[in-house]
This record gives C-alpha cells, sequence and structure tokens, in this order.
C-alpha cells in the first residue's frame, strides 16, 4: 500500500503576495503532485473528490489518516491554515511545508522547515521545476521515513506529555469510504483467523485500506497469529509494526510474548525488562514476565516447552516419580514465576487470570515442597472473588470460566471439579486452540502428581471436548508447486509442447518419490493446464491431500489458465475430475481475499497467497518443485515470480528444467 499524502492548497488562479495571480492548478499538477509521485505516494487534493457526499466529510478523515500533510503556505489562505492546525493537533508527525514566493513569513511557523519553490508567469518556474521537485520527493522522502519518536507538530513539542489518539478514535462517526474498506478488510482477517487460515492472515496484512492503518493491521495479525500458535510469522508482524513505530507498547509486549513462546527466554527476559523500566505499574507486562518465567521452569523440569506438538503432546508421563523430582529440583524457576504474577494481581485485582496462575504456582510450590505456606487461604479468597466477577460481567467467557474451573481444581471437591469443567468446555463453543491450551495446564498439574483423581476427572471432560472440535490439520511436509502452463497452439516459441506432457508426469513422480510424499502431506498450487494438474494428480496417486487455490472465480479461471491451451477441452476434463477427487472445494481468492487490490496483479498476488499458505506451516516443512524453464513468464505472476519469492524465503527447491524433458 503506498503513502497516502493529502494537500491543502488554495485552488485556482488567485493573486500571489505581490498582487500578480498565480496558478495554483498548474502548481498542484506541475510541482507537486508529480513530486509526490516520484516518492511513491498517492495524492490527494479535497477538490477532486468526485464521490456524492460532504467534501468537509472527506477533508476531515484525510487530515486525520493519511501518512503525509502538504500545505501550501504561499497565501495567508484560511483554510489552508485551519487544515494545518487540525493536523498538528491530532498528528506529531507526517506534515511538510512549501510555499512560493512572498515578502514575509508566518510567526508561527518561522522556524520550521519549509521547502521554497519558483513562480514565473503564474507558474512554476520551468528553469528550477526539476530541481523543485526532485528536492519535495527526497522532503517527502525523508519525512515518512523519519522515526515515529519524532515530533514536528508545534502542538507535540510543546505539550511533552502529550500523546496522539488511537486512529480508531479519530474516524469520523458516518459512515463513509474509509470506515466501509476498514470494516470489510477486519471482518476477512476474523473469518481467517476463524478458519485457522494464517496465509490468508499473511496477506490481508499487507492490504491495508490505506497506509495509516499499517501499524493497526500488522498488530491485528500478530494477534490473531499469536492466537493461531504461528509464533515464527508472529514475530514478523510484530517487528514490521515495531519498524512503522519503534515504541508501540503493544507490539513491544506481543514481541517479548513470541520470544518466550520460541524457547528464546534470555532475549524475551531482556524485552520484559526494558518493558518494566518503562511501565513500572502496568500489570499486564508483570504477567507477561510471570509468563516467561513459567515456561522456563517448565522446560527445565519437562524437557520442552510443548507448543509445537499441541494436545498430543501431553501424553502421560512415562516416569511420574522422576518428573516430580525434577520440577522440586528447579525450585527457584518456580519462585521467579510466582512473584510477577503476585506483582501483577497485587497491581490489578480484577485481573483475574494473574490471579489464578500465583495461586496455582503458590499451590504447586506447596504441593512440591511439601512445606506449608499461610498466604493461600487469603489468596484463595481473593482469586475467587476476581473470578465470579469475571463470571458476572461476561457468563460465557472461556477464560472466566476456565479460570473458575481451575480455581476448583486447586481447591475443591470432585463434584464441584466436573461442573465448573463441565461449565468452562461448554462455553469453549469447539475452540480447539482454546480448550487445548486448556489441556497444557492440566498435564502440568498430572505431570506433577497434583490431586490425581480430580485432575484426571478434569482431563477427561477437556479431551472429551477436544475430541468433538476440529483439530487443526498439521502436514508432515508441504509441497508448492508453480509450473509451465501447456503451450497453446498457436505459440510461436514453443515452452511446454503437448509432445512432452508423458515426460513431464514422469519427473514429477520421480520428485514426489524422492520428497517420500504420501498421506500426512498437503500439495498446494493453482489448477491451471499443464503443469499444475499433472502434479497434482501425481500427488493424488501418492495420497497427498490437495489444495486448489485459483487466482478468479472457476469460470474465469477455466477461461483464462485452462482452456487456451491445445486440446483445452481435455485439459478442462482434467481439471474437473481432479476436482471431484478434492476433500475440499477449490478456494477462491476474490471470496477468501476479498477485491483485487488497486495496481495489483491477480497472478503475483496469488503467488504470495499460495507461498504464505505453505510458510505457514512452518518453513521447515516446505518443499517447492517447479517445472520451468528458468526464464521469465509471459506476464506478471508467473513460475519465475514464485521461484524468486520462495527463494526469499527458503532455499528448499527442486526444479524440474522443460528444457531438458
Amino acid at each position: 500500500m503506498k503513502p497516502h499524502a493529502f494537500i491543502a492548497m488554495p485552488f485556482g488562479t488567485k493573486p500571489g503576495p505581490d498582487g500578480q495571480p498565480i496558478d495554483f492548478n498548474q502548481v498542484f499538477d506541475q510541482l507537486i503532485r508529480p513530486a509526490l509521485e516520484r516518492a511513491g505516494c498517492t495524492v490527494f487534493r479535497a477538490d477532486e473528490e468526485t464521490r456524492a457526499g460532504d467534501i468537509r466529510t472527506d477533508m476531515f478523515q484525510e487530515l486525520l489518516v493519511a501518512d503525509l500533510v502538504l500545505a501550501d503556505l504561499t497565501l495567508d489562505n484560511p483554510n489552508v491554515w485551519y487544515e494545518l492546525g487540525v493536523r498538528h493537533a491530532l498528528r506529531a508527525r507526517g506534515v511538510v511545508l512549501i510555499q512560493g514566493p512572498r515578502a514575509t513569513q508566518p510567526f508561527d511557523i518561522y522556524t520550521d522547515r519549509k521547502l521554497r519553490y519558483s513562480i514565473r508567469d503564474g507558474a512554476p518556474d520551468p528553469t528550477t521545476l526539476d530541481a523543485d521537485r526532485e528536492r519535495l520527493a527526497r522532503m517527502a522522502r525523508e519525512t515518512l521515513a523519519a522515526s515515529s519518536a519524532r515530533k514536528v507538530s508545534p502542538v507535540y513539542k510543546l505539550l511533552e506529555h502529550l500523546r496522539e489518539p488511537q486512529w480508531r478514535d479519530l474516524l469520523l462517526s458516518r459512515d463513509n469510504e474509509f470506515s466501509r474498506a476498514y470494516d470489510d478488510w477486519c471482518t476477512r482477517l476474523e473469518v481467517a483467523r476463524q478458519k485457522n487460515r494464517p496465509g490468508d492472515i499473511l496477506v490481508l496484512a499487507e492490504e491495508t485500506p490505506t497506509r495509516a492503518l499499517a501499524l493497526e493491521a500488522r498488530q491485528t495479525a500478530a494477534e490473531s497469529l499469536l492466537k493461531l500458535r504461528q509464533f515464527e510469522f508472529a514475530l514478523e508482524q510484530v517487528d514490521a509494526a515495531l519498524a512503522i513505530d519503534e515504541a508501540d507498547r503493544p507490539s513491544l509486549v506481543r514481541r517479548a510474548l513470541c520470544l518466550a513462546r520460541l524457547g528464546r527466554f534470555e532475549e524475551a527476559r531482556e524485552a520484559v525488562q526494558q518493558l518494566e523500566a518503562d511501565f513500572p505499574d502496568d500489570a499486564q507486562i508483570r504477567s507477561l514476565a510471570g509468563r516467561i518465567e513459567l515456561q522456563d521452569w517448565i522446560q527445565r523440569w519437562r524437557g520442552d516447552t510443548g507448543d509445537d506438538q499441541g494436545a498430543a503432546s501431553a501424553a502421560a508421563p512415562t516416569d511420574a516419580d522422576a518428573l516430580r523430582q525434577a520440577a522440586t529440583d528447579e525450585e527457584a524457576g518456580l519462585v521467579r514465576a510466582i512473584e510477577p504474577y503476585a506483582h501483577a494481581f497485587t497491581l490489578q485485582p480484577a485481573d483475574f487470570q494473574a490471579g489464578i496462575q500465583w495461586l496455582t504456582l503458590a499451590t504447586l510450590r506447596v504441593h512440591l515442597s511439601g512445606r506449608s505456606e499461610d498466604g493461600i487461604d487469603p489468596l484463595l479468597g481473593g482469586v475467587q472473588w476476581s473470578c465470579l466477577s469475571a463470571r458476572r460481567r461476561a457468563p460465557r467467557d472461556y477464560a472466566a470460566l476456565a479460570s473458575h474451573a481451575q480455581l476448583c481444581l486447586l481447591c475443591f471437591d470432585a463434584d464441584r471439579v466436573k461442573e465448573a469443567w463441565g461449565t468452562a468446555v461448554a462455553a469453549a463453543d469447539r475452540d480447539w486452540f482454546a480448550l487445548d491450551a486448556s489441556r497444557r495446564t492440566l498435564a502440568v498439574l498430572r505431570d506433577l502428581g497434583f490431586r490425581p483423581a480430580e485432575t484426571s476427572l478434569a482431563l477427561t471432560i477437556v479431551d472429551r471436548e477436544i475430541a468433538r472440535a476440529a483439530p487443526p490439520f498439521r502436514p508432515r511436509q508441504v509441497l508448492l508447486f508453480s509450473g509451465h502452463m501447456i503451450d497453446a497452439a498457436d505459440r510461436p516459441a514453443p515452452r511446454f509442447p503437448a509432445a512432452k506432457i508423458d515426460a513431464a508426469a514422469a519427473r514429477l513422480s520421480t520428485a514426489l518419490a524422492q520428497a517420500d510424499a504420501g498421506p500426512g502431506d498437503l500439495a498446494v498450487c493453482q489448477g491451471a493446464a499443464g503443469g499444475d494438474l499433472l502434479f497434482l494428480e501425481a500427488c493424488h496417486a501418492r495420497g497427498v491431500r490437495c489444495l486448489l487455490m485459483l487466482p478468479f472465480p472457476e469460470p474465469e479461471f477455466i477461461e483464462r489458465s485452462v482452456l487456451p491451451v491445445q486440446d483445452g477441452e481435455a485439459w478442462r476434463e482434467r481439471y474437473f475430475a481432479m476436482k471431484s477427487k478434492l476433500a475440499h472445494p477449490p478456494r477462491i481468492m476474490p471470496v477468501e481475499l476479498g477485491p483485487l487490490p488497486a495496481g495489483a496483479n491477480a497472478f503475483e498476488r496469488c503467488n504470495v497467497w499460495l507461498l504464505n499458505t505453505a510458510l505457514a506451516w512452518g518453513v521447515d516443512r516446505v518443499r517447492f518443485i517447479a517445472l520451468w524453464n528458468g526464464g521469465g513468464g509471459d506476464g506478471p505472476g508467473g513460475t519465475s515470480h514464485m521461484y524468486e519469492e520462495v527463494k526469499r524465503r527458503t532455499g528448499r527447491v527442486h526444479c524440474i528444467d522443460v528444457r531438458t524433458l
């Protein structure tokens, strides 16, 4: 998404400071627009708005969310000054000032950096125009690239504790094109999360309705990927958010969490220590510190974090006594986990999750050490109040109900445990990830021999509900393919002629055999006549699950990528025969991801979609197979584009050279 630039300037021809007329439309057309487009911006001026509606509404929305606001101060135009004041009041940065010749300088911005351009005969001076364009383009690029900590607005410079409002708080209350585009984008992102499709999330994160929302997009994508336990990709989104705003607190918190989930505990601790220094009374950050120490403690006595294998990793331990002794030997780590949770709950008693973690770990310490703890009973009362208050606020919230069920397991009899866990799992709505998170906690208690009968009862209830939920499919390896279409009958220079079909099919079968492809693996590709369908047929013959992803609705895809080749009708029959064997119908890109963004190419977008879908299972699982002649394609989005995209992310490439068939 290109940066969005809004222009505040006079319209039409106006008398200049010396009384001579200046054609500001020519200033815009000859200087401003070309310079900002050279800087990579999409340029908008309020008088260009042709949609029906209130021009003032559009102007306000642009001032609030534009990445760059350029104000031409050649004249003391009240509208321009008003618009500049609105921007300065609500945004700390992202302003470029320019002016033509004038004898005096406005006092309020006398010291501000401004670009001065030359005028001749009422229009930009042709002798300096190229230099003025380049200077303005450079100034725009520097402004956009400036650190998020740099304040340009005099309001924010003088009021050092003033903070910018969240952009969503600045959305105009009335329905407009901007809010509709954002709502549609958010809906698609949430649907992708619910369907466990991180590849979709990664594409959508690159396609925000406007670049001004890029930070929000990265935050949302990172949170969705965290919920799906795609920690490597979540960390990428977090780092992208921090590249936009290096001081973004939610992203700094998520970064520490991602590092901990990936087992990079020392880096996670360093990140949390900096957060604690910056936000000493933040309960969420204290809980995060506790979470990191808890994961580290579990890894020390268990030998793994359990994050990669899901619920299946919580199988019964082979030596419970040995695990319990190992956990006891690591008591110092347990204490390090207790302290931050205690601090968090003390700071925020309504934080029932911090409270239940404090109570659980304190109870486990008593269980492992055999020593009594005087503070357990008062803590139990506080946590019980916090959990019950949370349940009253949100009676169907799984987190609150699961925390209360965990409390019952710690302190009450089997009947209470059965009732509480039964109520909790019923509210989970078959959310596999939420249920699996509860199972992981219960598995830790089971491994440490804590209240075996009650823990086993709770595990049975959760396991039964997990069995009803659809666990996410985790392929052993992901076979990503891209290849040439069969040549059309009138193709002037042969690339993949029909005479090579059998040889190509044989080489693809050999490549799959070398990869030991079979049941438990996933094949991902389009369905074009030629390489795609040959690959899918070979995968199906080996029992590989196939995922067909199309850049267009099926009728259009068949017209563009199946029928144009030699014997197109026969290939269409092969396409439908392959489709009938799929476990799931083809995924259609405009249905899943929405309309093609302006200026984008559908085939390139689909390549990125395919690659992200494959990589989301883990970079180490992806095997890319290409049927390729090593050259460029007939247009954007071909095999060469996919090859370069894969090389950028992973080196596991098996290339079948069509020229050698």
